[in-house]
C-alpha cells in the first residue's frame, strides 16, 4: 500500500493508496532477486487505476527492477575473462526484463496503448535498455578482463539517464539511499528522499515494502507527483555490502557491514503534473 498525504500550502491533498510490489533485494550494487512475483507483487497491475500516476510510477519503478535483475543474472558470465561474446545484447535484456516484468506486475508493457502516458514512457524506458546495452557491448565482450564495472547499479544509472533525455523533464528517475550508503555522489538523496527515508522507511511501524507518494511543490512552480520505493538487502548482495565493514569489495568501495534484510535502496520517481 501506498502511504502518503502531501501538503501544498494550506490545501490537503488526500493520501495516495494503491497495491505496490514487495521488493525482494536490492541494493545500489547488487542483484535483486527475479522470477515468479508473489501475490502482493503481482497486485500491483490492480489497485491503481491505469494511467494514473500512482500506476505510472510503480510500473517505471518495476521495468527498471525487471531489468536491473537480468544484469545481475548474468554478472557472473560479464566477469568472465574467458568468454568472448556473451551473447547478451539489446533483444535479449530486453526480453528477459520484459518476463521479469510480466511476472512482477501481470502485465504486458506492449499492451500499454503507444499514445498514452503510461505507454510513451514505458517505451522510453526499454529504448533506454537498449541504447545502454548497444553501448557497453565492446566492454561486456572484451576477453581477459573479469571485473569490468557493468554491475546492476550502474547500469540503472546509465538507463535513468538515458530515459531522463528521452522525456525531456515529463519524467526523472533515480536509484538513491540512505546517505551513510551511497557510493555515487549523483545518487545522494535529496530533502525529499531524505525525509522520507528517515521518517518512513526507516520508521519500525511503516509496512515494509511499501512505497511513499505524495504532490509536492515543484522546483518551477506547479506540483509534482513523487513516489518512492524501498528496497532490501538479499544474501547476494553481502559480498560486496555485507562484512567485515570497511574492507574493499571488488568495485573498490569499503562494505557497509550490512545484514540481509536491512534498507538498501531507493528507487525515487517523480513526474511532471500536468
Amino acid at each position: 500500500m501506498i502511504h502518503g498525504v502531501a501538503r501544498l500550502g494550506r490545501r490537503r491533498v488526500r493520501p495516495l493508496v494503491m497495491g505496490v510490489a514487495m521488493v525482494v533485494a536490492m541494493t545500489a550494487g547488487a542483484a535483486m532477486i527475479a522470477g515468479k512475483g508473489t501475490a502482493s507483487e503481482t497486485a500491483v497491475a490492480d489497485a491503481a487505476a491505469p494511467g494514473s500516476p500512482e500506476a505510472i510510477a510503480s510500473r517505471l519503478s518495476a521495468m527498471l527492477q525487471s531489468a536491473r535483475a537480468v544484469i545481475s543474472k548474468h554478472q557472473a558470465e560479464i566477469n568472465d575473462p574467458a568468454i568472448g561474446d556473451k551473447n547478451l545484447g539489446a533483444d535479449v535484456v530486453i526480453a528477459e526484463a520484459t518476463e521479469n516484468y510480466k511476472a512482477k506486475t501481470g502485465e504486458d508493457p506492449a499492451s500499454y496503448p503507444p499514445d498514452s502516458r503510461q505507454g510513451r514512457l514505458i517505451r522510453a524506458q526499454i529504448d533506454a535498455i537498449r541504447d545502454v546495452m548497444d553501448k557497453a557491448q565492446d566492454e561486456i565482450n572484451k576477453e581477459g578482463v573479469a571485473f569490468k564495472g557493468f554491475i546492476p547499479a550502474t547500469f540503472a544509472r546509465l538507463v535513468n539517464e538515458s530515459f531522463a533525455e528521452r522525456v525531456k523533464g515529463d519524467a526523472h528517475i533515480k536509484v538513491t539511499a540512505p546517505p551513510e550508503l551511497v557510493r555515487n555522489r549523483k545518487a545522494r538523496p535529496d530533502d525529499w528522499e531524505k525525509q522520507v527515508i528517515a521518517g518512513k522507511f526507516r520508521d519500525p511501524s511503516w509496512s515494509r515494502g511499501a512505497p511513499f507518494a505524495e504532490v509536492v511543490a515543484a522546483d518551477g512552480g506547479g506540483t509534482a507527483f513523487r513516489m518512492a520505493v524501498p528496497e532490501y538487502y538479499a544474501a547476494s548482495c553481502l559480498s560486496c555490502h555485507g562484512s567485515p565493514k570497511g574492507s574493499i569489495d571488488i568495485t573498490g568501495y569499503p562494505r557497509e557491514g550490512a545484514a540481509e534484510g536491512d534498507l538498501s535502496s531507493v528507487i525515487s520517481i517523480t513526474l511532471a503534473q500536468p
